[in-house]
């Protein structure tokens, strides 16, 4: 075998192998062999065909399965010798089987880059603190009093702290909009869920009455087709309900898997604990390697950006699903190249701090990541983590986990640190 590597442009490069021509034709008169056992032709039996017959009529697709079969069978081999490895399976460009002496095929591919990692110490980052207060226990407590609120119908005018039935529809140009229609919609008047002055013309309104509201969709609206839009809402009440609060007591309690409201504030703010730890790591793990990445400079190849978009668009799809809503069957995968790119690029840089770094996650690091991300889980904790330990494949993910905190160690410990406080409230504001 005598290999021929070539650069294209950037990432880009040509692989041309050279076998010997008998390589070939042995390979096409194996592959001639194996169609005469499962061929009949008139005038022979089953298995009898003569070869030269059987290259007359199935010379094209034995001469195809035969450059198929010798390039998967040396392409290994000869990126190997050519010290060469793809980021994505190889794609064959060029075939020269006529030749007496030697067999020839090309293949082109792009290859990984030569990721130069930033000096850690010219970093300047910026770390979230979080700290839980009196009163961020008691705004969740009170959530979960709301959960727990029954409503009873009422005849009269609705106020505040009720809860409200309506059907409506929001006009826009003269037509409804998309998503801006319901029927028996349930809306508790106080809680600013809707755009200003929605929940406020619903105040002072008796069951069986209509209204019509003429309002401006907020500018930083998170819909950008409906930002800033005027819009009239048509609509009908249908049902008002006065609030039952229950009572704070054991009973209370028990509705939540708890024996008493001692045991149930303490679990509730293990709770908060664990989800706004949750929050704050990945908004401080976003700002280390955001860090990262606006000093590394470099081009991934594009066959691995079109791979992770296609991944970020089935994502979305299984989400969507799982959701009740219908899928965007017909949006192109490029539409994430940015996001694809960005994550491509970071992984690459992942995997070369932590080898450059010797970062390596043992098993006691795994249980650990295990146990801490089993407390998202509840009661049935144990569950997940027999889960993972079940399959060791699975636990690869959590590997990952593991050694991506080692690296985000690894960069705090040298980069410029400063902190930065934020309110519990904001930390858990569902993003946009």
């Amino acid at each position: 075998m005598k290999t021929s590597l070539e650069t294209l442009d950037g990432l880009k490069r040509s692989l041309t192998v050279k076998l010997p021509a008998d390589t070939f034709k042995q390979k096409t008169d194996a592959v001639l062999q194996k169609m005469a056992s499962q061929v009949t032709i008139d005038g022979f039996r089953k298995g009898k065909v003569p070869l030269s017959i059987l290259r007359k009529q199935f010379g094209d697709n034995a001469t195809s399965d035969a450059v198929n079969d010798i390039v998967n069978e040396t392409l290994f081999d000869a990126l190997t010798e050519a010290n060469v490895t793809p980021a994505a399976r190889p794609t064959i460009t060029k075939i020269d089987s006529q030749d007496e002496k030697e067999f020839t095929y090309t293949v082109e591919f792009e290859v990984y880059p030569e990721i130069e990692i930033a000096d850690f110490s010219k970093l300047k980052i910026e770390q979230t603190k979080v700290k839980i207060t009196k009163a961020d226990e008691e705004r969740t407590l009170q959530g979960l009093v709301d959960q727990s609120t029954e409503y009873k119908s009422v005849k009269r005018k609705s106020k505040e702290g009720d809860q409200v039935t309506i059907d409506f529809e929001g006009i826009m140009d003269g037509k409804v909009f998309d998503g801006g229609k319901a029927t028996d919609f349930q809306l508790v008047l106080g809680k600013g869920k809707m755009i200003k002055g929605f929940e406020d013309g619903l105040t002072d309104v008796a069951a069986g009455k209509s209204i019509s509201l003429d309002l401006t969709f907020p500018k930083d609206y998170h819909a950008p087709q409906l930002a800033d839009k005027e819009v009239t809402f048509e609509i009908s009440v249908t049902d008002v309900a006065s609030p039952k609060s229950p009572k704070l007591d054991d009973k209370f309690a028990e509705k939540f898997g708890e024996k008493d409201m001692d045991a149930l504030k303490k679990s509730m703010k293990e709770q908060m604990r664990v989800e706004i730890d949750s929050r704050i790591a990945e908004e401080n793990k976003n700002a280390i390697f955001n860090a990262l990445l606006a000093k590394s400079d470099f081009t991934v190849p594009q066959s691995t950006i079109d791979s992770e978009a296609q991944n970020l668009l089935q994502e979305m799809q299984e989400r969507m699903e799982q959701q009740g809503m219908p899928a965007q069957g017909d949006m192109d995968a490029s539409a994430f190249n940015t996001e694809a790119e960005r994550r491509v690029k970071l992984g690459l840089l992942i995997n070369a701090v932590s080898s450059n770094h010797n970062l390596t996650a043992s098993k006691e690091q795994i249980d650990a990541k295990l146990e801490e991300m089993s407390q998202m889980y509840g009661e049935n904790a144990q569950q997940m983590i027999d889960y993972y330990n079940e399959d060791p494949t699975r636990l690869t993910h959590v590997e990952l986990l593991v050694v991506e905190k080692m690296v985000q160690d690894t960069i705090l410990e040298k980069a410029t640190v400063t902190f930065k406080d934020k309110k519990f409230q904001e930390a858990t504001q569902p993003q946009a």
